[in-house]
Order: C-alpha cells, then sequence, then structure tokens
C-alpha cells in the first residue's frame, strides 16, 4: 500500500513540476535574445527540469500501470481514458523533437562559444505552451481514470 501511495504522490508531483517547467520555458524563449545570455540560461535549467520531470512521469507512470502496482495493465489497457491520455503523451513528445534537437544544438553552440540560431524561439515557445496544455487534459484525463469514468 506505501509503494502504491508513494508512486501515485511522485507520479503526481511530477505532473506538476513538468507544468510549471514547461511553462516557464515558454516564457523564457519568448524573451530569449542573444544580448541576454541570462535568458538563455532561464531556457535551458527550465529544459532540464521539464525533460527530468518526463522521465519521472514516465518511470512512475510506467510501473503504476504495468508494475503491478495499481490496478493491473489490463484495467489500463481496457480503460478509454488511458487510451487518450497514452495519446497526448505522444503528441507531447513528438511536438518534443524539434525543440529537443535545436536546445542540444544551442548547448554544443554554448560550450564552444558560438553564436546560436535563435530563430526559432517563438516557435518553441508556442511549441512548450501547447505542450502545457496537453498536459492539463492528460491530468483530466487522469482524474477520469482515477473515478472509474469511461467514455462509453
Amino acid at each position: 500500500m506505501l509503494v502504491q501511495w508513494f508512486l501515485a504522490a511522485v507520479h503526481l508531483l511530477a505532473f506538476a513540476m513538468a507544468l510549471s517547467a514547461v511553462l516557464a520555458r515558454g516564457k523564457a524563449l519568448r524573451g530569449v535574445s542573444d544580448s541576454d545570455p541570462s535568458t538563455l540560461r532561464r531556457v535551458l535549467i527550465a529544459d532540464n527540469i521539464w525533460g527530468i520531470s518526463a522521465l519521472v512521469l514516465l518511470v512512475t507512470g510506467g510501473l503504476r500501470a504495468f508494475g503491478g502496482y495499481e490496478k493491473g495493465s489490463d484495467y489500463y489497457l481496457h480503460q478509454p481514458l488511458f487510451h487518450v491520455k497514452m495519446t497526448l503523451l505522444v503528441l507531447i513528445l513528438l511536438l518534443e523533437l524539434a525543440p529537443m534537437i535545436r536546445f542540444i544544438k544551442w548547448r554544443i553552440a554554448l560550450a564552444r562559444g558560438t553564436l546560436l540560431d535563435l530563430h526559432q524561439a517563438g516557435l518553441f515557445a508556442r511549441i512548450s505552451h501547447m505542450q502545457a496544455l496537453l498536459l492539463v487534459l492528460m491530468m483530466i484525463a487522469a482524474s477520469g481514470m482515477a473515478r472509474g469514468v469511461g467514455l462509453g
């Protein structure tokens, strides 16, 4: 019982951390410029927190759904809201591909002391805010699952 409680608590806290990090990343990206390196540091710190929280979400979610700590994989695989939640997760991950690749390039450029290509910062800010919305929708689906709500 304590393991289930712990996993659920960590999973919920990771959602909160993910939401705040992706929103902070989006906000920082709106103000990023070559002339203000502190804004770029905020982008990359928020991106690190976003990545760590995503990893925690994947691990705790996987353990809860398929590790025998909760209702069992049969419940989740037959729960329509679980499929909604996983579809939203896939969308978030697909949206993350371009920013992730660009931020890796930014980190490499910073380490080498070369100029950064910041022209997509506005796009990545919008992507971050879309991901925040998708996270909120995932939390809504999760709360429905926790209460046994079905779609059919």
